[in-house]
């Protein structure tokens, strides 16, 4: 498919190139709409590769209901972007009682991570993690699910979860030649 297919071409189809393209169309654009919202620039990133997870998963689902490809994508932007407003503080006192700190990932990380994301390789990787951290991963990033949710639904505590989210997303990175 060249540059000339349309959003909604790209998306429908089933390939890693497709999504690549459409990826590379919105990439500056979505990091500078998280960037004009938020005054941490590592939330930006981190809801900029959320969001594009969240399309890649759900693209099989696209279907053009009055609006283009780019309000789809946009829309799923701001749920991202609520989301992280309302669980930002929660999820930072949490970090801190647990006694873990935020990884912070590098320009490189990042574009390595949402690039590696667009391809099966990211999905095998999840697949690969250890115990409860596949389900928690998935549940938490690619069905976009709260913790507490989460949670109540293993029967477990969030902390638990979210320790599997971090673990599983720290483990990924460091397979990926990320950060650790």
């Amino acid at each position: 498919m060249g540059t000339a297919a349309t959003d909604e071409e790209l998306l429908i189809q089933q390939d890693a190139a497709s999504f690549e393209l459409f990826y590379d169309r919105y990439f500056e654009r979505l990091l500078a709409f998280f960037s004009r919202r938020t005054p941490d620039a590592e939330l930006a990133a981190d809801l900029t590769a959320e969001t594009f997870a969240a399309a890649l998963a759900a693209r099989r689902r696209y279907r053009r209901r009055g609006r283009g490809a780019e309000s789809w994508l946009f829309a799923i932007a701001y749920h991202k972007l609520a989301d992280a407003q309302r669980r930002g503080c929660a999820e930072d006192r949490a970090r801190r009682r647990l006694g873990m700190e935020r990884v912070e990932l590098t320009d490189d990380d990042i574009v390595r991570i949402e690039r590696l994301g667009q391809s099966d390789s990211v999905g095998a990787l999840v697949r690969e993690l250890p115990g409860d951290q596949p389900e928690a991963i998935e549940a938490h990033v690619i069905e976009e699910r709260g913790y507490g949710e989460i949670a109540a639904e293993l029967e477990t505590s969030e902390a638990v979860v979210r320790k599997r989210v971090s673990r599983g997303l720290a483990a990924i990175r460091r397979r990926l030649g990320g950060v650790s």
